[in-house]
């Protein structure tokens, strides 16, 4: 059902999601139509990214900022399951309590985050595996789609079944991750880290590589292509 403005949106809602621009004072003033407009118990998230949700209620009144969270997808949202739920500074337990739950009526993976942090998880974990692609490929160490070869053909099935953490627990094998990390903690730990340059010069060889192997704009069949083995493992991961 269309509506022709955010409050038509939100009038009579139970749950209003926000998608808008990613400008801290556009949400700002949102926010505040979307609480005049909607019912006093309505819960009010926002997809952001990056802003967190005690900036986007700093002005609202505490019964309001009370009902405000994060509700951040994963890119693409229709097809991923995760919903990252991050309450703000004055967000009641019962609103953090009942926004997942929510969203696994939908059918949605929801996880809560026990505070705001810049980025959330998801892409805290996408950035340090960038820097680390970024470097691999400006220091010559490989190219841009080998790297993506060694990901879709290794971390990226085993974390298609299991999290980074799940993964080595079961690595471990009967003594689990600590174990694991006996074993191959001290190995990990010696593995130097290195900081990017993520500057717009520094990451230009890293672009070109990306636009050879893939298009500009990127070829359609990689994204069509994408999304059908990400449906196909959502589908086998749901007969288990």
């Amino acid at each position: 059902m269309r509506a022709d403005s955010p409050e038509e949106a939100a009038s009579g809602a139970d749950f209003v999601q926000e998608s808008g621009p990613e400008v801290p004072a556009a949400k700002r003033e949102l926010f505040a139509r979307l609480a005049e407009a909607a019912p006093a118990h309505a819960l009010l998230l926002s997809s952001s990214s990056a802003i967190p949700a005690t900036r986007i209620a700093e002005e609202l009144p505490a019964e309001t900022a009370a009902r405000v969270l994060i509700g951040h997808p994963f890119n693409p949202p229709h097809i991923m399951p995760l919903v990252e739920v991050v309450p703000g500074e004055r967000t009641s337990a019962a609103a953090t309590e009942v926004a997942p739950a929510l969203y696994r009526a939908y059918g949605r993976a929801p996880i809560r985050l026990r505070r705001e942090v810049r980025g959330f998880v998801g892409n805290r974990l996408q950035n340090a595996v960038l820097r680390e692609a970024v470097h691999l490929v400006q220091s010559g160490v490989v190219e841009v789609a080998d790297l993506d070869t060694a990901v879709r053909n290794s971390l990226g099935l085993r974390w298609a079944a299991v999290g980074p953490l799940e993964g080595m627990h079961l690595g471990g094998g009967t003594g689990g991750l600590r174990a694991f990390m006996e074993h191959i903690g001290p190995s990990f730990a010696a593995i130097d880290v290195h900081e990017p340059d993520m500057s717009e010069a520094g990451t230009e060889p890293v672009i070109t590589q990306a636009e050879e192997a893939y298009g500009l704009p990127p070829e359609a069949r990689i994204a069509e292509e994408r999304d059908r083995v990400q449906e196909a493992i959502l589908r086998l991961r749901a007969e288990g």
